[in-house]
């Protein structure tokens, strides 16, 4: 009886399910807007909504409403599946098919398809509901009806309906977790688009009836979501407390993580406030803990295969990789992560079980993953089973018994109430390749020594045989190894496209997009072929003198032997009389400089994500090329992002190539000052140690979202970020480098971390300065940040 007074109470709260269109600001048929450099949209006469063109990135628009009076303009709803238009898309009203989302050359990308017709105009409503109506003011199509990821009060959800979370915080389009109300009246999260059983669901409200007609989700003006049945008896409350809406802007999102949050905003609030979750969802999110909450039998759980969940003090779910593990996406700690070394060998010749090492990690567990388990033994055993067994990468160890388990590894979690600890086993000489150039030299050795035996052994004639097949041998390896060592030419690079002066320059519409501009040439948009997508960057080298050329051979032979997904893509390059082009991947976000010195803070689990990816770009250069290069000229300026906010290192004009068993050279001062090592100065050999210090100028502008060198700073102390910040580490008052950033405060031990390392990496002596390797480990927590010497150099 007290749920269903309670249903009568909350339907009396106005709620229409289909709402006549306003008369007011109506949209005629024939209305358009067009994505250009700047945000387009039709607005609400109130101006708290706005439908339009979101500019996400350099020439990349999002079709979507939003609130128009907050300050971060927070996104509830997108067309077209969340996927970016082209700049001069456009978007028209039409009697026919409503909106059509179409291209600069007029191919249709996405269109509201309405079974019938008849659309007469279209209104922006205030509840941020967006409808196409009919002359008699009949509703045919409107977004709520249509939802992506959020709900908003007087929104209802009938049977069938899905909410889908996004599949980053910056990627609008679906990701893996939905939200359903099926048509037994169950509302349910799973985290597969199709899921197989029931049990594949992480959560559900329980309350399954006989099928029928009438089921809804309803989050009404009060700030209450809840499920009702057809009669309107409340089933289920999901978000109990009330906010009226009078007072607060509302919205509950199924976010990217999986966890279904409700949040508020409070209208009077100047424009900077931030949301906030509401009462209930601090306590109470849905689910409470995601990390324990999945368990798929088919699937990864909560993060990506390899990885394992932890909660934090805030409630939202983190994902980390185990030791010997990193992240397979650095943009995106949630898409999982692979192994840094080589699996132990299953072949019974030649035994590994001295090359490996078991990993503690206590409340840790991977269910459902075992293979095998052994009850009433010792921790000591389940160790050497699992050392002696070549498919067992992870051993599980509680209460006696011991679980096997092996990669991919899934349904992962760091929890208190775990009472099993993990044994990560990890190759002690940690390597990713079997195939180093020390194995290369030892594979020859090898060779050369089992021939030799032969020869030993064997009569005069065969033996005269080898000994020239010997000869010929070695000569082969003698060719290979001057190869190796000449300088690489430009007509040798591999992968990239010889384009001619002409091609580029129809590409780029005689030159005329002008991207940016730098010390030895200038950078142009461009497209190739028919497709308006296929965007390019075209680096132009305006001079010919004798460095120009140099730096044009050192990009090319630099880049063209470069792979990895935190490199700048070099896709071809002109090299056609006094005309020297190179083509670049076009990166639609620009530089991180604009990225993180604009108007608006970006968020600090972004800012984590670029610091890791150029960490990663970075140790790949020094490290695993074919060439080892410093890049020499590391800054925020030549760290560009692509369409996915990910972190790429761009601009190689000033690259130091080595010799192979080659770490330092000598060479004239090369790069930015305030990002300079003191050892340019001091006309030492310089190694990849520059690049460290550069990275650890680069990595405190990250954490503080501001340019290490400030003449305007009020506080005086502030005016040489770095110097600030040391300061702050060694008087345990790092928190008030964040104090204004709600999401890093939260998350303060990786900041202390961060700091930490970023100290390392400005050491004055390149000797004390970790490698990037070693850096990229520290900052993803795989390894510990000891404390850092107390000398350093201030890059002023």
């Amino acid at each position: 009886m007290a749920s269903v007074i309670l249903g009568i109470l909350l339907i009396l709260v106005p709620l229409p399910l289909f709402a006549e269109a306003q008369t007011s600001g109506n949209l005629t048929l024939g209305i358009s807007l067009t994505a250009n450099d700047r945000n387009s949209s039709w607005l609400l006469q109130s101006g708290e909504f706005a439908f339009g063109f979101r500019r996400m990135g350099r020439g990349a628009h999002l079709l979507a409403i939003w609130f128009e009076k907050i300050e971060d303009r927070t996104i509830v709803w997108s067309a077209n599946d969340g996927n970016l238009a082209p700049e001069g898309s456009t978007v028209q009203l039409t009697a026919d098919n409503g909106l059509v989302l179409a291209d600069a050359k007029g191919r249709e990308l996405w269109s509201s398809s309405l079974t019938g017709t008849g659309v007469a105009y279209a209104a922006m409503l205030n509840t941020g509901n967006f409808i196409l109506a009919s002359t008699n003011h009949v509703n045919l199509w409107d977004t709520f009806s249509q939802p992506t990821d959020t709900i908003l009060p007087t929104q209802q959800l009938g049977q069938g309906s899905i909410v889908n979370a996004r599949y980053s915080e910056m990627n609008y389009s679906a990701g893996r977790f939905h939200l359903t109300l099926q048509t037994d009246g169950n509302l349910v999260l799973y985290a597969t688009p199709t899921p197989l059983n029931p049990s594949d669901a992480y959560w559900a409200t329980g309350t399954t009836t006989t099928p029928g007609i009438g089921f809804r989700l309803i989050f009404n003006q009060s700030g209450q979501v809840y499920l009702t049945n057809k009669t309107g008896t409340i089933l289920s409350i999901v978000t109990p407390d009330t906010v009226p809406t009078s007072e607060f802007y509302q919205r509950a999102i199924l976010e990217y993580d999986g966890v279904f949050r409700q949040y508020v905003h409070p209208k009077m609030a100047n424009s900077s406030s931030r949301w906030a979750m509401g009462w209930s969802m601090v306590s109470s999110p849905v689910p409470p803990n995601i990390c324990t909450s999945i368990r798929q039998d088919i699937g990864s759980g909560a993060c990506g295969f390899n990885s394992y969940c932890t909660l934090g003090d805030d409630q939202r779910p983190r994902c980390q990789c185990p030791p010997g593990y990193t992240l397979l996406d650095s943009t995106n700690e949630m898409n999982g992560c692979r192994q840094d070394f080589v699996s132990q060998s299953c072949d019974g010749s030649r035994p590994e079980n001295d090359q490996f090492a078991l990993r503690e990690m206590l409340n840790t567990n991977w269910p459902l993953s075992d293979y095998e388990h052994s009850a009433a033994q010792t921790e000591d055993w389940c160790r050497e089973a699992c050392l002696a067994d070549c498919f067992c990468a992870v051993a599980i160890f509680s209460n006696g018994v011991c679980w096997k388990k092996k990669i991919p590894l899934s349904n992962g979690w760091m929890d208190p109430g775990e009472v099993g600890k993990a044994l990560v086993k990890v190759r002690i000489h940690n390597t990713t390749s079997k195939c180093t150039a020390n194995g290369q030299k030892k594979n020859k050795n090898t060779t050369l020594m089992i021939i030799g035996s032969v020869l030993l052994s064997s009569s005069v004639f065969v033996n005269l045989l080898l000994l020239l097949i010997t000869y010929l041998i070695y000569r082969s390896f003698r060719s290979r190894d001057s190869k190796l060592s000449r300088p690489v030419q430009i007509n040798q690079a591999t992968g990239t496209q010889t384009f001619t002066y002409q091609e580029l320059q129809q590409a780029t519409v005689g030159f005329k997009e002008e991207l940016g501009r730098g010390a030895f040439g200038t950078v142009y948009k461009g497209v190739l072929g028919s497709k308006e997508t296929n965007f390019v960057a075209v680096k132009v080298l305006e001079t010919r003198t004798g460095e120009s050329e140099k730096e044009f051979e050192r990009e090319v032979s630099a880049i063209a032997q470069t792979n990895h997904k935190n490199l700048v893509q070099l896709l071809g390059f002109c090299n056609e009389g006094q005309h020297r082009l190179l083509v670049y991947e076009f990166m639609s976000n620009g530089s991180l400089a604009d990225f993180l010195f604009g108007a608006s803070r970006p968020s600090w689990y972004k800012r984590v994500e670029i610091a890791c990816g150029v960490a990663q770009g970075l140790s790949y250069l020094h490290d695993d090329c074919t060439r080892h290069i410093i890049h020499c000229d590391i800054k925020p300026q030549n760290i560009l992002l692509d369409g996915s906010l990910s972190a790429k290192i761009s601009d190689f004009g000033l690259a130091k190539l080595l010799m192979v068993n080659q770490t330092r050279t000598t060479t004239g001062i090369r790069g930015t000052r305030g990002y300079l090592a003191l050892e340019w100065f001091r006309n030492m050999p310089i190694s990849s140690k520059v690049d460290v210090y550069s990275f650890g100028i680069l990595l405190v502008e990250l954490i503080c979202c501001r340019k290490n060198y400030e003449p305007e700073a009020e506080i005086e102390a502030q005016i040489v970020l770095v110097d600030w910040v040391y300061d702050c580490y060694h008087e345990g008052t790092v928190h008030e480098i964040v104090e204004s950033d709600e999401e890093a405060s939260s998350d303060i031990k990786r900041v202390r971390r961060f700091v930490m390392t970023a100290l390392w990496c400005i050491q004055e002596d390149p000797a004390l300065r970790p490698t990037m390797k070693k850096i990229t480990q520290m900052l993803e927590g795989a390894v510990e940040v000891s404390v850092p010497p107390g000398s350093f150099i201030s890059s002023i």
